[in-house]
């Protein structure tokens, strides 16, 4: 397998200028010299206000509950293979970010890397974005035919619902397509059918993707004399930097640069408490190795997720707000990593698996991520599948699961069952936060009661303010929280994006990209408050 391995050049739009301003002014008299700044989580959210604040001379401790930092973010290492969790590009317009990574990790560490993902349905890849030459080659000329029929008569019969996912995507592509390319993925990522998802969904994900845009666009681009391009999705990338180990890479050297400039990052220490006292939180109580002690606290920096921050509040909090934390449900994540030759892997980043047959969602080839992660002659395929806490696919043995994944790989037919030499295993429990059809509600309850009684305490991050964000995102709530504890006054939670950004268009307020509303009743929430564990 060839090899794409490049230094990052300057970009056009200027996102690449190293001036930005990563860290806020002097300490205000909001920050205690002599107390810590106790930030719960070691992930991308957690680091980066760790790093913001030891540059300004500000004592930080940081909780981790896990062995690994970077959250899910992290690179898992095993017998010397390494597993990004999900795929983390980096690439962003948030110019304070951008400075942010490169004075974490020397350019040298960075990779460009190309983009490509394909869709794998009934035995053919067909380019993503759906290109129209492709597309019609793989259907054949009476499908295609059938498709453009679909798409005609959905003009004369829209669906009588628009509101889910399904009637938004049958409106703008017909109901064959739908079938083809949206259905079955979108019911593996979120465990419901497409017709119980929030048509929001589809006009975030799918902006602007309509059969007609496809079709016009090349047309329109030949008649210009320029080739096509697909700016139809602006949603997608060309090219991205990646660290050469993997993303954990920059999370374990930002929390070396913590400790070296005086910070404590606690690893395996759970946050069981956060005392307050009249409106403001004072300290914080810590379960570690060593035992358990409290430790004091001028500010509370949480990326613990929300429903878990609410339940450790001593006193705690009203009834309401509890049961608030309660309703929020989370989606989890596992990846079967197997080790196959090199020549069996693909060019492609990531497969999306549209095939019905298998339970595995999406495939990641993480030798066409870097050549780092994997060894000479070997590449490893992750096999991805969204799964719930404690449902038969995440509490099944690992060799099960192995034995599992190397079938469904052999069914899709990217190879043979002789092939796999290894496979291992990772499980990341809430790695998407579920938005179901009160989950604003919820968070807005909760939002409210800690700005009024506990305003030193600041969620941030994916699962501390519950949004499907990137990492990117994560960071930015981050630096301007800390801005915020020396005395600026940023709405972290009003925190928009360019309508243009990779994957994370937006048509309302709010951090990171928006993800399908659930009905209630298929959600798994969190547990009661009682037995939630700290994460």
């Amino acid at each position: 397998m060839d090899i794409d391995v490049r230094r990052r050049d300057q970009r056009e739009d200027g996102t690449q200028s190293m001036s930005a301003t990563v860290y806020p002014p002097p300490a205000g008299p909001e920050v205690a010299a002599d107390t810590p700044v106790v930030i719960i989580g070691a992930g991308p959210a957690g680091l980066t206000a760790a790093y913001a604040l030891t540059r300004q001379g500000t004592p930080v401790l940081v909780a981790e509950s896990d062995t690994i930092v970077g959250g899910i973010s992290r690179t898992v290492e095993r017998d010397g293979w390494r597993f990004d969790i999900g795929g983390h590009r980096f690439f962003t317009k948030v110019g304070p970010v951008e400075a942010f990574w490169h004075e974490i990790l020397p350019d040298e560490d960075f990779l460009l890397r190309p983009r490509m993902s394909r869709i794998f349905y009934q035995g053919k890849f067909y380019d993503y974005p759906i290109k129209l030459g492709n597309a019609l080659k793989n259907l054949g000329i009476v499908e295609a035919a059938r498709c453009a029929l679909s798409f005609v008569w959905v003009r004369l019969r829209p669906p009588t619902n628009r509101d889910t996912l399904e009637g938004y995507i049958v409106t703008n592509y017909g109901w064959r397509l739908y079938r083809h390319f949206f259905k079955t993925y979108n019911e593996k990522v979120w465990g419901v059918p497409a017709s119980e998802l929030s048509a929001d969904w589809g006009a975030q994900r799918i902006k602007g993707m309509s059969l007609f845009s496809a079709v016009w666009e090349p047309i329109r681009a030949r008649l210009m004399g320029r080739r096509a391009t697909s700016k139809q999705v602006t949603s997608l990338i060309e090219e991205f930097q990646y660290p050469k180990y993997g993303p954990g890479m920059m999370w374990e050297r930002c929390a070396e640069l913590v400790e070296d400039a005086g910070g404590s990052v606690e690893m395996e220490t759970t946050v069981t408490a956060v005392h307050r006292e009249g409106n403001r939180a004072t300290s914080v109580t810590l379960s570690g190795p060593d035992g358990e002690r409290t430790v004091e606290a001028s500010h509370v920096i949480s990326s613990m997720p929300l429903s878990t921050l609410v339940t450790v509040l001593d006193p705690p909090a009203p009834a309401e707000v509890r049961h608030a934390a309660a309703s929020l449900g989370y989606r989890d994540f596992l990846t079967v990593a197997l080790v196959v030759p090199a020549e069996r892997g693909f060019p492609d980043n990531w497969i999306y698996i549209h095939a019905p047959d298998v339970k595995v969602g999406r495939i990641q080839n993480f030798g066409s991520w870097s050549p780092y992660l994997v060894k000479d002659g070997r590449t490893c395929l992750g096999m991805e599948y969204f799964v719930f806490e404690g449902d038969d696919l995440w509490s099944a043995d690992d060799a099960d699961l192995v034995a599992m994944a190397t079938r469904e790989l052999a069914t899709i037919g990217l190879v043979s069952p002789g092939d796999v030499e290894a496979g291992y295993v990772v499980r990341m429990p809430k790695a998407y936060p579920v938005y179901d059809d009160v989950y604003r509600d919820r968070v807005d309850t909760i939002r409210t009661w800690l700005d009024q009684y506990a305003p030193n305490v600041h969620p941030v991050g994916r699962n501390g303010m519950h949004k499907y964000n990137n990492q990117d995102h994560s960071m930015y709530t981050a630096l301007l929280t800390v801005e915020n504890i020396f005395g600026a006054s940023h709405d972290i939670w009003a925190v928009n994006v360019e309508d243009d950004y990779h994957e994370t268009s937006t048509s309302g307020g709010g951090t990171g990209r928006d993800a399908p509303v659930l009905p209630r009743r298929n959600v798994v929430t969190a547990p009661a408050p009682a037995t939630e564990a700290a994460g």
